[in-house]
């Protein structure tokens, strides 16, 4: 049971064994337990509880210091390795290199801290949601005060408009609705009351309540305020986000697994060279200790912390301008391996607008087509659209329907900008659901109200539970008519007739009306009534004159149905082997009759918050592995529930647009916030905000994220052989006792420069065309998988034979030097640039014209890297820096026609394993 969370702040009458919770207890009692009176509090005992109780006000989080957020940025072994390279250049006496390396570190440490400081303001967020001023009974008058002075035993009063700013129990209502879909997830304003519930009534079910942040969206109420600050509902929900730490993301683990691994294979294949060159081959120690620096500088992918940055920024580029911002950077990678979306339903999957799905007549149901208060949608009967213009021929039981949904409303609906126009509701939801089917009926409202004025009203109220209203008759009839509408079994006792498909009244059979009212809650929908009756003009209207002789006129089934864009969305992540649980504070009928809409699996019955607390961690993980709905769950069970799929060992993201969602978005390992119509602190606490709150919108960012994780692929797959020529290479020389046939200045150079430039370009790579088709990849998958291993394998050998091989040749046939390095760094470079034209395509061949043209990216990349190596070889100040040399065009032909070869080497491979596979 989820219990009001407001400590018993009362004097010392409250007993420590009384452990009814708030709602549960007669409003006397509550006051008894408090030490208040109905008239409300004293400035002497408001002013004295306020320093026993303290400010009404969430506490806030202390701020991280700037220095420890710059300091966590250095936990990480990829940051130290770039330092170690760094100090290494700075050993061989080559600053301006170090000073490149130290550029890198502070690229990525200035991001990470950007990045940190606008996160997990979330707690901040939901402060803002506390109504700043608040109406009060302070020694006998009505006040109007600053509601962080509101103290437990206040009596406060709220009307329509008005926020509340504490945990009330109402002592008085009239005709009181509460808009708590922030808090709950209920579709529509809740209406409260005064009497006392069952002890064990869910959130959403606690009528008698009213909590912080919630607003009155009808009538007017007193109350005496319970819980102030971290007591109220909201303060648990900050508690729990307090708990939450922060998660790590598989791209995290992943990279830092990987720079491990790079640092031991450094460390370890230095230390050997050293050991074997002077122990073993008595080469000098300085020499030695030269290479060993070079081979450290060879095999340290230097540029790769920095092209990972990029690539995700790019990510996150390319989802703004598909409407999902990312907070985090990481987030867009992880987006790619979820394998599970817990969404919300109210404002997610659906649109957060009552729709009239069905109308019951006498003779028959007509379908009702369209979401959301857009007047777009058919009126279908057996399949065939009705046209509005002949309802009045063809169904003038259903037109008269449509006449009474528009009269007997409050409501008004008005169009937005936009194309199509995007309606506003002031007023009731439901009524605005009876606006919108008038209009799909060929009605004009305003019209219709000119025409036949209302005389008489009587407003809804909860005890009753309908709503009145007479009008005169349109000119040319006498007299006027009564319309009513509300709760079926209400209305129905009030009527001893019904209209018949003619529009003609005859005899009520009041027990076909029950089933279909039935059948109409079974499937979810909220169920009103409406009926009439003639009326004189001069007769008043009341409560007993309407309560007989009413003619019903037909049902409407109203819901707040699924996005369209939705159906399909979740379509397309079960497609991608991602599954959808919806997990809402909705009742369960309701969460299933939407999620069979959905096409969510509803196998299993839909389980309850009840549910989810009666059983234990490890029941719980069993369960949602099986279930996909789950209905009035508060904040610590969609909590739970995260955390028990995480357990699992599931990647899971999870969607939400209220307070009550922010504990689940921060502890999930991609939270997913609704930017239109989500909560601050929902948006604060996510690493991922949908500008349009579409569900849809999350399937494009899955896209997305497994295309961000293809490129960081193939750049690791492009950089490591790289390295891994360079450092076989000089391992080669050492273990022979030959020179080096790149000088440890010089692979810096192809590293930092050349490298970089041309493993940039596949950030920009496009996405593959079976990116939805595959199965999320394990989160525990490597980055460096078998194939993955295989391919550094084969390209390191190949690039260490073409650089080692055209040294030696380059030095047999008489070149000095110079030239020979210079010539070993240009096949380097040549190798790179055909190599980026097979890693593009891991699989598929490169030799296609698509492949060998490769996008505008990569040929300007291409162009670039030939640019500056020209440079390097033929500029005088870089053969001063690098001790490079001019090459003769024939030695340029020579490095290309080995890059050429790798190529084809590579194409070969390629077929190989296509046909094993």
């Amino acid at each position: 049971m989820v219990k009001d969370h407001a400590a018993s702040p009362a004097p010392a009458d409250t007993s420590a064994r009384d452990t009814v919770p708030w709602h549960a207890l007669p409003a006397d009692a509550v006051l008894h337990r408090l030490g208040a009176e109905a008239q409300g509090l004293t400035s002497a005992e408001a002013a004295a509880r306020r320093q026993r109780h303290g400010d009404n006000r969430l506490q806030e989080a202390p701020p991280v210091p700037l220095w420890r957020r710059v300091a966590r940025q250095f936990d990480n072994l990829l940051i130290w390795v770039l330092l170690a390279a760094a100090g290494i250049t700075v050993a061989i006496g080559h600053g301006i290199d170090a000073l490149v390396i130290l550029a890198v570190v502070l690229l990525n440490v200035g991001i990470g801290v950007i990045q940190e400081g606008k996160a997990e303001r979330a707690l901040a967020a939901i402060r803002g949601l506390l109504a700043p001023r608040a109406q009060v009974w302070r020694d006998g008058r009505l006040l109007e005060i600053d509601a962080v002075h509101l103290v437990p035993g206040d009596v406060v009063q709220v009307a329509a408009g008005d926020s509340l700013s504490a945990d009330v129990r109402w002592l008085q209502v009239h005709e009181l609705q509460i808009d708590e879909s922030a808090l709950t997830g209920e579709s529509v304003p809740t209406a409260k009351q005064a009497e006392p519930v069952t002890p064990d009534a869910p959130l959403g079910d606690r009528r008698s309540m009213g909590y912080a942040g919630t607003l009155v969206t009808r009538g007017q109420g007193r109350a005496v305020v319970v819980a102030t600050g971290m007591a109220t509902e909201m303060g648990r929900i900050g508690r729990l986000l307090q708990t939450v730490g922060d998660t790590t993301t598989p791209l995290v683990r992943q990279m830092a697994q990987l720079g491990r691994w790079i640092t031991l294979a450094v460390l370890a294949a230095a230390a050997l060279l050293f050991g074997f060159g002077w122990g073993v081959r008595e080469l000098p120690a300085l020499q030695t200790f030269m290479a060993a620096v070079g081979l450290a500088v060879a095999a340290i992918p230097e540029g790769l912390p920095a092209i990972m940055t990029v690539t995700l920024a790019i990510g996150v580029q390319r989802m703004a301008q598909r409407r999902a911002i990312v907070r985090r950077l990481p987030a867009v990678e992880t987006l790619g391996c979820v394998t599970v979306i817990c969404s919300d339903k109210t404002g997610t999957l659906t649109r957060n607008e009552m729709t009239v799905q069905q109308v019951v007549l006498a003779d028959g149901v007509v379908e009702v087509d369209g979401v959301g208060y857009a007047p777009t949608g058919a009126l279908r009967r057996h399949g065939i659209p009705l046209q509005p213009a002949e309802l009045w021929r063809e169904a003038p039981a259903l037109l008269a329907l449509a006449e009474g949904a528009a009269l007997c409303n409050d409501a008004e609906l008005r169009p937005g900008e936009g194309d199509p126009p995007d309606w506003r509701l002031s007023g009731d939801p439901t009524e605005g659901a009876l606006l919108t089917l008038a209009m799909k009926a060929g009605i004009d409202a305003r019209r219709l109200a000119e025409e036949r004025p209302r005389i008489g009203v009587l407003p809804f109220e909860s005890a009753r539970r309908y709503m009145a209203t007479a009008h005169r008759r349109a000119t040319g009839h006498a007299g006027a008519e009564v319309w009513v509408k509300g709760a079926p079994e209400r209305l129905l006792a009030m009527c001893s007739q019904e209209l018949d498909a003619h529009g003609h009244a005859r005899p009520l059979r009041r027990d076909h009306w029950h089933a279909q009212v039935e059948q109409q809650a079974a499937q979810g929908r909220r169920v009103l009534a409406i009926a009439r009756r003639p009326w004189h003009v001069s007769e008043p209207l009341t409560h007993d004159a309407v309560a007989h002789d009413l003619v019903l006129v037909g049902l409407v089934g109203i819901i707040d149905p699924p996005r369209e864009e939705a159906v399909a969305a979740v379509a397309a992540c079960q497609s991608a082997g991602i599954r959808v649980k919806m997990i809402t504070g909705d009742h369960a009928v309701t969460a299933s009759a939407i999620a069979r809409q959905l096409g969510l699996s509803t196998g299993g019955a839909a389980l309850t918050g009840q549910d989810i607390e009666a059983m234990d961690d490890a029941a719980l993980r069993d369960a949602v592995r099986t279930t996909d709905v789950f209905a009035r769950a508060a904040p610590e069970h969609k909590l739970r529930l995260v955390r028990a799929l995480q357990a699992n060992g599931e990647i899971v993201a999870m969607t939400g647009d209220g307070v009550n969602d922010a504990p689940a978005l921060k502890a999930a390992d991609v939270g997913v916030a609704m930017g239109h119509k989500g909560t601050e602190a929902a948006k604060r606490a996510a690493a991922m905000v949908l500008a349009d709150d579409n569900f849809a919108t999350i399937a494009r960012a899955v896209e997305e994220g497994r295309t961000v994780y293809d490129n960081l692929r193939k750049v690791v797959t492009f950089l490591l052989p790289i390295n891994g020529g360079e450092s076989v290479s000089l391992l080669v020389a050492v273990l022979f006792g030959l020179a080096l046939p790149i000088a440890p200045v010089q692979i810096l150079w192809v590293n930092m420069v050349s490298s970089i430039a041309l493993a940039m370009v596949l950030a920009f790579e496009p996405t593959e065309p079976d990116v939805m088709h595959r199965p999320p990849r394990r989160p525990d998958e490597p980055m460096l998988s078998p194939f993955v291993l295989w391919r550094i394998g084969l390209v390191s050998g190949l690039f260490a034979l073409g650089i080692f091989g055209t040294y030696r040749w380059a030095l047999a046939s008489g070149y000095p030097t110079a030239v020979a390095q210079t010539l070993a760094v240009n096949t380097l470079v040549a190798m790179e640039i055909f190599y980026l034209f097979s890693v593009r395509y891991l699989r598929a061949r490169s030799f296609t014209w698509v492949g060998v043209r490769g996008t505008p990216r990569v040929l300007a990349a291409v162009a670039a890297a030939c640019a500056l190596q020209a440079l390097f070889t033929y500029a005088p100040f870089m053969q001063a820096a690098f001790g490079s040399a001019a090459l003769p065009p024939e030695l340029l032909f020579v490095s290309a026609a080995v890059g050429a070869g790798v190529l084809v080497a590579l194409e070969l491979e390629k077929g190989i394993l296509r046909r094993l596979r």
